[in-house]
């Protein structure tokens, strides 16, 4: 009777496996619905109590075991197989046709982009598009079918791991749909971008007022917040989506064109965006990019503008990646949104390098739905050109949607109690010594080895895209710097217990962890070490070019 039972179990389990796992694949990917989610919810409850009643017939990909696991100490870095990288940005048609050009000169050598050689057996686009979530991106590593990890995006050559978290997501198939394919063999990589649609964003808030917790400011950032919680059942507790948008082999050759990847990302259970589309002429591309714009407000998720890529991956392939972005694609983004604030003060920053970098301090203005308050001014002549004084009404951008700009100064609104900034005056009264050499616009340190320019490239030389020191963060650096404990880089290594202990900012167990942090990053990749060091004009690129020869 035993046997008959555990029988009639395994077939039970099969049966109930499947009809769920497709009532998610119709929902999350073709936006239909097979049965209320209240039926859904039912299936999934007897198959949960199936599975309790025979513990050794759970399997990793089941949809019972979306649940949270137990909080973790910390995320786990795994370096990326193939480097997720940034897109360079445009910002109108004009920019849009110059990358084009550039495009055709790379491959062609100047001449007419020869359609005929981009053309696959099914597909004539030269060009494919897709709209630019707002969110965090992830990569989804699947092993013959079966989720294996998922990464961040990390400095794009490691990433964080965050599987626990993303098995939480009901968008995320545990186990590839379908079978029998080439993506069922061998590893197979999903990248794309997990987003809180503003439907959710706006129910959540209203749950946290209800409760009298504070409300989060946008869905992009409530989004990626949410997926680097340590505790996975925060994440279950919020409705996030996963679109794919990448589909990676090892054999380049299984994936022809993006139009192939995002009809192949389909079948397999992953959800796309609805606005993907494929061009065999940039004006069209322009035109598609210029509808949106106007009607995307009225989207569910939070978007900044268009990704446009060479459709054929072997051409894209051919025409390489510069620094952090690969020159087969670019990412076209609408003006961003703009506000208008009171200039209240200027500050000069010094950075890692010892150039002083002059910085608005503003009254509190909402920009794309986060706080601003500072602004870079950059350099002497921006400030000459914007002819900006202290006390002046602003509008701020949010150029890319991300970083604070002082584009305007309304000059009309002036009532006389202004008063006029001297970049000269400023460095002059600062407790450093400031030159500027002929031909460059920035005024730099002539002591490198001040405090303050210490502290600021030790916190770059600590910071996440160098060594990652946990715990080595700014205003930790300002106390050892401050209590001249540190004196050069070099000097973190000799820190020991009593040192810091005696410090105001250190308990036992933030010093215990302070100098065991130091101690894991004793010996890093040649890479991270040399852009650690803040050496003008290496950045984590040239650093890797430097490292690999």
């Amino acid at each position: 009777m035993a046997d008959t039972t555990r029988t009639n179990a395994i077939k039970r389990i099969k049966a109930l496996r499947k009809i769920i796992d497709n009532y998610r694949y119709e929902y999350h990917v073709n936006d239909k619905s097979t049965m209320s989610e209240a039926a859904a919810d039912s299936l999934k409850h007897e198959l949960a109590k199936l599975e309790q009643q025979f513990p050794d017939l759970i399997t990793a990909n089941s949809p019972s075991q979306r649940v949270a696991g137990r909080p973790l100490e910390k995320f786990r870095s795994v370096p990326h197989k193939f480097r997720m990288l940034s897109l360079n940005d445009v910002f109108n048609n004009k920019e849009l046709s110059s990358w084009y050009d550039r495009v055709r000169k790379l491959l062609n050598d100047g001449s007419d982009f020869p359609v005929a050689n981009i053309r696959t057996d099914d597909d004539d686009a030269i060009f494919f598009t897709d709209v630019k979530m707002d969110g965090l991106a992830c990569s989804l590593i699947y092993v013959d079918g079966e989720l294996n990890v998922a990464l961040t995006r990390g400095d794009g050559s490691v990433g964080e791991d965050i599987t626990q978290n993303v098995r939480t997501l009901d968008s995320i198939p545990l186990k590839l749909f379908g079978s029998n394919t080439k993506y069922h063999t061998g590893r197979t990589e999903v990248r794309g971008e997990i987003v809180m649609y503003k439907s959710d964003f706006i129910k959540l808030n209203k749950q946290q007022s209800f409760k009298g917790l504070e409300t989060f400011k946008n869905p992009r950032n409530t989004a990626a917040g949410t997926m680097r919680q340590l505790d996975s059942s925060l994440v279950a507790a919020r409705n996030l989506n996963f679109h794919g948008y990448e589909l990676l082999r090892d054999d380049p050759g299984d994936v022809a064109t993006y139009s192939d990847a995002y009809r192949d990302l389909a079948k397999l259970g992953i959800k796309t965006n609805h606005l993907a589309k494929d061009f065999s002429s940039l004006d069209d591309v322009k035109l598609y990019i210029e509808e949106w714009g106007s009607k995307r407000e009225g989207l569910d998720f939070m978007t900044d503008g268009f990704v446009v890529k060479v459709n054929n991956r072997k051409l894209y392939q051919r025409l390489g990646v510069v620094g952090k972005a690969p020159r087969g694609a670019v990412a076209f983004k609408y003006p961003a949104e703009e506000a208008t604030t009171k200039l209240v003060d200027i500050v000069i920053q010094v950075g890692r390098t010892g150039v002083a970098t002059p910085v608005a301090v503003m009254l509190p203005v909402d920009v794309s739905g986060s706080t601003v308050q500072h602004a870079s001014l950059h350099n002497q002549d921006e400030i000459e050109r914007l002819g900006v004084m202290i006390g002046d009404t602003v509008i701020i951008q949010k150029a890319g949607d991300i970083i604070p700009k002082v584009v305007r100064v309304l000059t009309e609104l002036r009532d006389g109690s202004e008063k006029a900034y001297s970049m000269k005056k400023a460095l002059d009264d600062h407790d450093l010594d400031f030159t500027r050499a002929t031909g460059e616009v920035a005024w730099r340190a002539s002591n490198l080895n001040s405090p303050q320019v210490l502290k600021r490239g030790l916190a770059h030389f600590a910071a996440k895209g160098a060594l990652d020191i946990d715990g080595l963060g700014a205003k930790n650096v300002e106390a050892l710097v401050d209590a001249d404990l540190v004196k050069d880089y070099a000097d973190i290594y000799k820190l020991t217990y009593d040192n810091l202990i005696a410090l105001d900012r250190f308990a036992e167990l933030s010093t215990n962890n302070l100098i065991e942090a130091i101690a894991i990053k004793k010996k890093p990749s040649l890479s991270k070490f040399l852009f650690g060091l803040g050496i003008r004009h290496v950045g984590a690129q040239t650093a890797l070019d430097l490292a690999n020869r």
